[in-house]
């Protein structure tokens, strides 16, 4: 009886083995080759034209990567992602070459993506970076991100906004720096400029913006001479009057350069406005020309 169960057992195998080695319904008995190979693995890069519903962030893990529709509230819109070379291997440091060329190549981009000197509008660029643990896995690039504020003087508040900035300073718009009244500090200088229509009476109007060399953030009296003498030149293009020196006779100046943190991270755009220290006007004096802004003789 034993050796009938045995002989039933060894055939009963035989038949399996028989049967396994007969057909496979399509497959080739390699359970390897047919697998497509993973792709390899990759760095995490943010993405151009999307919004951020939080505020900005100089340091962009990948936890805090929440990108939404620009249509939708939010408070950051990136314009630009850009990459330092793959071989560096640390973040630049605050204030280094390496991260004012990022500046530089953000403010490009970005008075690109709103059609005119983003600085001619009520808005602030600002460059984010990878995490230590994001650059350490790979990450080179930089953020070139835009925020719309209440206000370019001091006290601004970030501006949760629907709707894209791209195109958002060609033409009339909302955003853009005009006519403005100003504020008296406690000297005899202007301490705020007061956004007002143009029809209205004011003594003071955006005029454009003037580029910094790259020196140190001016420190004494003598190193804010070239940002007055500058905005000046801007002043006379904007007006259509001559650049000489009758100029100063014809409007005081205000300049609002970016803050000293600013400034070490690259921004050399200095706000320049006219000011009518003698006297209002009730429209704008883009091209008014030497009848619109005379020699005063007082």
């Amino acid at each position: 009886m034993r050796r009938a169960r045995t002989t039933l057992f060894a055939t009963a195998v035989t038949a399996v083995l028989l049967t396994g080695c007969a057909g496979s319904g399509g497959l080739d008995g390699d359970l390897t080759d047919d697998w497509a190979a993973l792709p390899p693995a990759t760095a995490f890069t943010p993405a151009a034209g999307v919004c951020q519903a939080a505020d900005f962030a100089e340091v962009v893990t990948l936890a805090a990567y929440q990108p939404v529709d620009c249509a939708g509230p939010h408070r950051v819109e990136t314009v630009h992602v850009g990459a330092f070379p793959a071989e560096r291997a640390a973040a630049p440091a605050n204030g280094s070459v390496e991260l004012r060329g990022a500046f530089l190549e953000c403010d490009t981009r970005a008075s690109a993506y709103v059609g005119d000197d983003w600085r001619a509008g009520r808005l602030r660029l600002s460059v984010a970076l990878p995490s230590g643990p994001g650059w350490a896995a790979g990450s080179r690039w930089y953020r070139c991100d835009l925020t719309e504020l209440t206000t370019v003087e001091a006290a601004a508040r970030v501006v949760v906004r629907s709707g894209s900035l791209r195109g958002a300073l060609k033409g009339t718009s909302g955003l853009r720096l005009g006519c403005q009244q100003t504020r008296a500090g406690a000297g005899r200088g202007v301490q705020t400029l007061v956004p007002v229509e143009c029809g209205g009476r004011h003594d003071a109007e955006f005029v454009g913006v003037w580029r910094a060399p790259d020196r140190p953030y001016p420190a004494r009296d003598a190193d804010w001479a070239p940002l007055y003498t500058g905005c000046r030149s801007v002043l006379g293009r904007y007006v259509g009057v001559p650049d000489d020196d009758d100029l100063l006779f014809r409007s005081g100046v205000v300049v609002r350069p970016p803050g000293a943190g600013r400034w070490r991270v690259g921004d050399r755009g200095v706000r320049c406005y006219l000011w009518l220290s003698d006297r209002t006007v009730t429209a704008s004096l883009k091209g008014a020309g030497p009848a619109g802004l005379p020699v005063r003789t007082k």
